[in-house]
């Protein structure tokens, strides 16, 4: 009888759980993820690595729970320089009165390329492998993106005001395919169309999002139904609500995202439904804005992909993907008066595979499977705030915060390890902060 193989691999993480969200409803105890170079290659018994698999990279995490990594479906993470900066105020007197004069001040590519490491820095240490990113300076924001060692969908961002980034619609579409093209060979980094908002883009730069997105296969990630006054102020210019005026310019489909969606009625989620089109849902985000707060209940009955974004730290003031996973939970429980709704298998989908599936990433991340990339989040449950543990999928939801991320790998190479990440300093990164903090403080 010939002895079976024994195949070296790059790294083997062996865990008391794991949650590999697909199967649905799944958790995996005693059970080991093999990685090779950056795919993993098997889901594993612990008990049978030994005589199959041998590595120079062993992880024996023995009060751990193994996710995918966590997708942060929606920010603009260089405004983590403006944290704090404009609080308690409703989206339109933040964005005229406080945010836009504070961007047309400040922001530039160093600024962009700063606030993003710094994001970058805060996402890894909460877990977040992936982000879907909408800001100016894509090209600034790319080159953090790269340290970071991060996967991230960057929005080539388009409106019709002027800005220090941009004149006009067809000067930020130029702009932002120009700075795609130096990006276009990156394994981390995709890219999508992101228009700000229906009232902030024309019909006619709206044509030209459709073209480009079609030409290039290209996601579009857009604002939408964020306030009734958004909505109001549509029906007495188009005499269409917005969701119904972007689909008949033709924007809607499963490549499209539409962020916060707040204010829908039953033809919206018809043709939300209709199209296949995604919604980010960015709890607080919006609560703190005083927006409101979107009706899972509804998007879930229409059948419509529902993931997470914190938006950016301007309005949520932190990076944290999981409080919102938590706090959405929470909501719609309170909203509905139904304790079942949102339970803890969907809210964990919602922070991974619907994210995946939203930014067309679903094929290769989003869930621990074989032959998918090894992007994937520990969480030490050796706590006293996690113990005892009678249901791992239920403290992930209900129990845990980001102080128990313990561990971060990002296709393959771990980027984060208790406390200290490998691609990012830190101390650099609270400097930067801190230049900047004084330079806004006097000059504001």
């Amino acid at each position: 009888m010939t002895d079976t193989l024994i195949q070296l691999v790059s790294t083997i993480i062996s865990a008391k759980w794991i949650c590999p969200v697909r199967p649905q409803n799944t958790v995996l105890e005693d059970h080991s993820i093999i990685i090779d170079e950056n795919r993993i290659i098997d889901v594993i018994e612990t008990k049978k690595v030994a005589s199959l698999y041998q590595t120079n990279q062993h992880f024996q995490l023995h009060h751990h729970i193994v996710t995918p990594g966590l997708i942060n479906a929606h920010t603009h993470a260089a405004m983590n320089l403006f944290r704090g900066f404009a609080d308690d105020q409703p989206l339109d007197t933040w964005l005229n009165d406080s945010i836009w004069p504070l961007e047309k001040k400040w922001v530039t590519p160093d600024f962009v390329h700063d606030g993003t490491l710094i994001a970058c820095a805060e996402m890894l240490k909460s877990g977040i492998t992936t982000f879907n990113e909408m800001y100016f300076y894509p090209e600034a924001a790319s080159r953090a993106i790269k340290q970071s060692g991060m996967r991230a969908n960057i929005g080539l961002f388009v409106m019709d005001y002027p800005s220090n980034y941009a004149n006009d619609g067809e000067d930020y579409l130029m702009k932002g395919l120009e700075a795609r093209d130096g990006w276009r060979d990156e394994n981390l980094i995709t890219s999508s169309l992101a228009p700000h908002a229906p009232y902030s883009v024309s019909d006619k730069t709206l044509n030209q999002v459709v073209t480009y997105a079609n030409q290039l296969n290209l996601t579009i990630h857009m604002h939408v139904h964020e306030t009734e006054h958004e909505i109001n102020s549509s029906l007495k210019e188009y005499q269409l609500r917005p969701i119904e005026r972007l689909n008949r310019l033709g924007i809607l489909s499963p490549q499209f995202m539409a962020v916060h969606a707040v204010y829908l009625n039953d033809e919206d989620l018809n043709t939300l439904s209709k199209e296949s089109a995604s919604v980010i849902h960015c709890p607080t985000s919006n609560l703190k804005l005083g927006s409101g707060i979107a009706h899972i209940e509804a998007l879930q009955k229409n059948h419509i992909n529902v993931c997470i974004g914190t938006d950016g730290s301007a309005s949520n003031n932190k990076q944290d993907v999981l409080h919102d996973m938590q706090l959405a939970s929470l909501l719609a429980k309170g909203m509905t008066k139904n304790p079942a709704i949102l339970d803890a298998k969907t809210s964990l989908e919602m922070v991974t595979i619907n994210g995946a599936k939203a930014l067309g990433l679903e094929d290769c991340i989003g869930s621990i499977e074989k032959g998918k990339l090894a992007d994937l989040t520990v969480f030490n449950m050796d706590h006293i705030s996690t113990l005892p543990m009678y249901d791992p999928m239920s403290h992930l939801v209900y129990a845990a915060t980001r102080e128990e991320v313990s561990h971060v790998w990002v296709n393959g190479l771990l980027q984060y390890e208790e406390g200290h990440l490998t691609s990012i300093d830190v101390q650099t990164c609270k400097d930067i902060a801190l230049r900047w903090q004084l330079k806004l403080k006097q000059n504001v």
